[in-house]
């Protein structure tokens, strides 16, 4: 490597380390998490099933019963859907909005480890009556990002515990 290239080198990472970058890490999840039971009415949402895939990488067992865990994580609420944002001057829409709240709390040792939590994001996107398959396709694809997002908030609100 020439000269320059390592001074570049340097000089990018002596910038990372003074402006505070750390690498996130892994989730360092309460000791009473061990075992976990997802406790909510859709087990099919996007939402339960990037948590569950989130927990189960980070080792946390999940159970299926109640009675077999040490923690219970109820996702009180579970809910998406879309709003129209705006409309033609032939009050066609041509903006929705997409959204996406949770609720949940999380319980362990008979006690409440975290009091119920609401959450809720949003994400907008144009509407072309011409392209409906692909703004379908779209709006499930902003739908699983939101859902995405919503999981890593999640898992870093429990990763403070």
């Amino acid at each position: 490597m020439s000269r320059a290239t390592i001074l570049l080198l340097l000089a990018t990472l002596a910038t990372l380390a003074s402006c505070g970058f750390h690498l996130q890490g892994a989730l360092q999840a309460p000791a009473a998490m061990q075992r976990t039971y997802i406790d909510t009415a859709d087990r099919h949402s996007p939402f339960y099933r990037e948590l569950r895939a989130q927990l189960y990488a980070n080792d946390i067992q999940l159970v299926d019963t109640v009675d077999e865990a040490t923690a219970t994580l109820a996702v009180i609420m579970d809910d998406t859907g879309q709003r129209v944002l705006s409309v033609s001057a032939r009050n066609v829409p041509t903006e929705y909005e997409v959204y996406y709240s949770v609720q949940y709390t999380l319980e362990g040792n008979g006690k409440a480890l975290m009091e119920p939590s609401l959450l809720t994001l949003t994400r907008d996107y144009t509407y072309d009556p011409t392209l409906v398959l692909g703004k379908a396709r779209e709006e499930e694809q902003l739908r699983e990002a939101i859902a995405k997002d919503l999981v890593r908030i999640v898992m870093k609100q429990l990763s403070t515990l």
